[in-house]
């Protein structure tokens, strides 16, 4: 099992939304990666590449995802809610909902693979537990990805404009220090 952090971000702070999408890929490629590491490794102690996988996937969502949930929540639903029809705000409500489910799956994930990491074993209803909870956080943001980008992201490519589009990027800049 390969460790591939992210291929190369298509869009950079010029096209916020793009940055957004290219996250998205990332939050698939990590979501897919635990559930696979869940199904697999059932039954036995985590490989030495397991682990490394494990480690890379729940870093992501400890350090990054935070950052992508709060460039949704704090600078493009914002901009967006006064331009967008009430159906698309709606949508907008019901996703910053499911962002912290979310971080209540991968805090549960986390503390999983953890003991399973610490412990060389997980009982079985805890690997039942386990398995359940990535495949529904996987589930889940394939679910939540697909609505934001059909709905979301191609409402804000059609009505930001573009000084409202840098000042977003500047906001994600300003957020990773770059």
């Amino acid at each position: 099992m390969a460790i591939q952090i992210g291929a190369p971000p298509d869009a950079g702070f010029d096209n916020p939304v793009g940055m957004l999408r290219d996250c998205h890929r990332r939050i698939l490629r990590f979501s897919s990666l635990l559930s696979r590491v869940a199904r697999e490794a059932r039954g036995s102690s985590l490989s030495k590449e397991h682990q490394a996988a494990v480690h890379a996937a729940l870093e992501y969502f400890r350090t990054s995802a935070p950052i992508h949930s709060r460039d949704e929540e704090e600078s493009l639903f914002p901009r967006l809610r006064g331009r967008v029809p009430r159906t698309v705000a709606d949508t907008m409500a019901m996703l910053e909902q499911e962002h912290r489910e979310a971080e209540e799956l991968l805090n549960n994930i986390n503390r999983l693979f953890r003991a399973w990491v610490a412990e060389f074993s997980l009982r079985d209803d805890e690997e039942k537990n386990l398995v359940l909870c990535t495949e529904r956080l996987e589930a889940q943001y394939r679910r939540h990805i697909q609505i934001e980008e059909e709905q979301v992201f191609t409402t804000a490519d059609a009505v930001l404009p573009t000084d409202t589009q840098s000042l977003i990027g500047r906001e994600f800049a300003a957020r990773r220090q770059a």
